[in-house]
């Protein structure tokens, strides 16, 4: 699923910066849309399309990620836990793009909620909703490129000059 090389670089060293942009742009583009509705408006259809790229990139740079770690011969407990903690990336960009299909779907054709003023439980619970897959995904691509870093450059770099 996905290429595993690209100009005979290993594919998961170019595609994880592409998950490490979207998913925080997704996850500002959705709290945007979903509490303020002149960003709703100008953002658009753009929220969905963008939600579906970060969900899609997710699982083509897993594979491509474990493609790499069998061609490191599975790696340090380093790697291991990078690929434990990049397991849990997927759950939060489906959320992700879920709650920004409906809220975009919700203000695009219902008329009540199209109108930006209403406070609807439906509009609220959409607006809290965003902000937990908006933070809890932003923090899992954190951790997830944190441990990555870790495991690429531990022992590689000297402090020492």
């Amino acid at each position: 699923m996905g290429p595993t090389e690209i100009n005979g670089l290993p594919a998961h060293v170019l595609l994880v910066h592409v998950v490490v942009m979207l998913i925080p742009i997704t996850a500002l583009l959705l709290l945007a849309s979903a509490v303020w509705p002149t960003a709703r408006r100008r953002i658009g259809v753009v929220l969905p399309v963008v939600a579906l790229i970060s969900l899609i990139s997710v699982p083509m740079t897993a594979n491509a990620g474990e493609w790499l770690a069998g061609q490191m011969g599975g790696g340090s407990p380093l790697v291991g836990r990078h690929a434990s903690l990049a397991d849990q990336l997927l759950p939060w960009t489906v959320g992700l793009f879920l709650v920004s299909v409906a809220v975009w779907a919700v203000h695009r054709f219902l008329p009540a909620a199209r109108t930006g003023n209403s406070k609807t439980a439906l509009t609220v619970g959409l607006a809290v909703l965003s902000l937990v897959v908006a933070i809890g995904s932003v923090i899992t691509v954190y951790r997830v490129g944190d441990s990555g870093a870790k495991a690429a450059w531990d022992g590689v770099v000297s402090a020492a000059p």
